[in-house]
């Protein structure tokens, strides 16, 4: 039986959307990436989430899409989806048709426009309204929905809602908000939730030492934080730390915004998992500089890689 939301632990990885050259959905690729993940050891993976370039797709393509990464990882890992929307009908309907295929939750943020507490709880409150018992990830993801989360208004909403099981931090700067939360739902809260952070994986070793749950990112080379997620829990920090410092300049170049999606798929393109780098429009095409920089990178990261005591990631060499 798979893990609740509230109950998980380690890496979930965010999907990419693959596309083949007429810019239609590539689901073979979709399977090799699944695949990918699964061979990974990820604890779970998260669909349609900024990076799988949802607003992009129609809703036909989001339940295709939906129906099928299901399909490939369901009895193996739970599956979360993307649902966040600016019509609550639209929201409703693709959390109801992807619990129907068999999702184990679905991942919601703030919308653009909610301004202050107020207005968050009262979007949250129809939210769970619309969904009814369906667990929720709760994204607070500021530099990407313009909306910011005080400590008070997460808390009160994870009090007022316990079909909210999840929540994925990614405020920058946010470590004392993190460990602020985690006191709080320790020891005020009386129910347990997880708590996940993301920002591309940026700064693991930090918010797995503040006692973050787990790590939920879509870096190309996803294998590598779970090794760093599984060293840390083995009670092997430093060279948890020590793996992720190898990675971190790849880690850094791929969390530019604007251009990040884009490299993430070069690599996994690269690395032979996905067909083709397309990412549909509007969105960021790489120049020939940028390929060379991220072709230097990765020359790098094997050089780094071959003087230290980790092995080397498949595709790269």
């Amino acid at each position: 039986m798979l893990k609740k939301l509230k109950d998980e632990k380690g890496v979930i990885a965010i999907a990419t959307t693959p596309f083949d050259d007429n810019n239609k959905i590539d689901f073979h690729s979709v399977d090799t990436l699944a695949d990918y993940y699964l061979e990974s050891g990820v604890s779970g993976v998260t669909i349609l989430g900024v990076m799988g370039e949802s607003h992009k797709l129609n809703i036909d393509e989001q339940k295709s899409l939906i129906e099928h990464y299901i399909k490939r990882l369901q009895d193996k890992v739970p599956v979360i989806v993307g649902v966040s929307n600016p019509g609550l009908d639209n929201l409703e309907l693709l959390s109801k048709f992807s619990m129907q295929k068999g999702a184990s939750g679905i991942m919601v943020s703030g919308m653009n426009g909610l301004k202050h507490d107020d207005q968050i709880d009262s979007y949250f409150n129809q939210v769970v309204e619309r969904t009814r018992d369906i667990p929720i990830c709760l994204q607070d993801y500021p530099p990407t929905t313009n909306v910011y989360f005080s400590e008070s208004i997460i808390n009160k909403i994870l009090k007022d809602h316990p079909s909210i099981e999840m929540f994925k931090h990614e405020e920058c700067p946010g470590h004392n908000k993190l460990t602020k939360l985690i006191e709080f739902r320790e020891k005020k809260l009386n129910r347990k939730y997880s708590i996940f952070v993301g920002n591309g994986g940026l700064y693991v070793p930090q918010e797995l030492r503040r006692g973050a749950d787990g790590i939920m990112t879509g870096f190309a080379f996803i294998e590598m934080l779970v090794n760093v997620y599984n060293l840390f829990v083995s009670n092997s920090k430093e060279n948890s730390e020590d793996l992720f410092d190898i990675f971190l300049p790849l880690i850094r170049h791929e969390q530019q915004f604007g251009i990040g999606l884009a490299l993430r798929k070069f690599v996994l393109q690269r690395r032979g998992i996905i067909k083709t780098s397309k990412v549909r429009a509007p969105g960021p095409q790489l120049t020939n500089d940028d390929i060379i920089e991220m072709n230097n990178l990765l020359t790098r990261l094997v050089i780094s890689l071959k003087k230290s005591d980790f092995s080397l990631p498949s595709g790269i060499n």
